[in-house]
């Protein structure tokens, strides 16, 4: 039997599950508005209805959807279970994946990893992506959530930082871009602590110094911090 999928939430997130959801052969109705009229409704005649809102918008929109057989869910990473209470099925779906537009969202959400907790659908939906879901139970959500905005956020602000410096220097910012490929290719097949080099990995603490005194004062506080969590994972080695 062909799953049915309600997507309230016509943003980016919204639009990219219901392309996906499509193409993995479930019917799919939406993407709808938020707006009470359109989703008080929702949960009628249907297997699913995947809450795909802003994460503070998320309790307010789920309590607006009488309840009924459907299982509803969110796609938050930062919230746990209890923001659908109102709902006997309730379960989320979390993609570790950055979606900017229904297109690259689609295709990204297929063969992705995703955070799920509750009903067996969402480990359902997933699969029916070719996806690979792990449980994530709600009282270490905040912190699975934060291990994910570092991925995703910090990385890219260091790399600002780095393209900072670099064209301070008078290097193209195109021309790191190899070097950070390939330390995320290293941890990928080696693990963080074995893919770490540089100065704080081997304790060259003159080399360190160079570069404090070479940068710009406002971007010591970014760089100190990230040789100590340098010397922190190298000292795992010699554990």
């Amino acid at each position: 039997m062909t799953r049915q999928v309600r997507i309230v939430g016509a943003g980016r997130a919204g639009g990219s599950f219901a392309a996906a959801l499509t193409s993995a052969g479930w019917e799919v109705d939406g993407p709808i508005g938020r707006d009470r009229s359109a989703i008080t409704g929702a949960a009628r005649k249907i297997d699913l209805v995947l809450v795909c809102v802003n994460d503070a918008s998320v309790s307010e929109v789920a309590a607006s959807i009488e309840p009924g057989d459907a299982c509803v869910a969110h796609c938050a990473g930062s919230l746990g279970l209890d923001v659908l209470r109102t709902h006997v099925r309730r379960a989320s779906i979390h993609p570790l994946v950055s979606l900017p537009n229904a297109e690259v969202g689609a295709a990204r959400l297929r063969g992705a990893w995703f955070a799920v907790a509750g009903d067996p659908i969402a480990t359902e939906a997933v699969g029916a992506l070719a996806g690979t879901s792990f449980e994530i139970d709600d009282a270490h959500r905040a912190a699975y959530h934060a291990a994910a905005c570092i991925a995703a956020n910090h990385l890219v602000a260091l790399l600002g930082q780095v393209e900072r410096i670099g064209s301070g220097a008078g290097a193209p910012f195109e021309a790191y871009l190899d070097l950070v490929r390939g330390a995320v290719d290293n941890v990928a097949a080696l693990g963080p602590a074995a893919a770490l080099t540089g100065p704080a990995a081997r304790g060259d603490e003159t080399t360190i110094a160079g570069h404090l005194a070479a940068i710009d004062p406002s971007e010591h506080d970014a760089y100190r911090t990230m040789a100590d969590q340098a010397r922190r994972l190298a000292a795992r080695r010699k554990d």
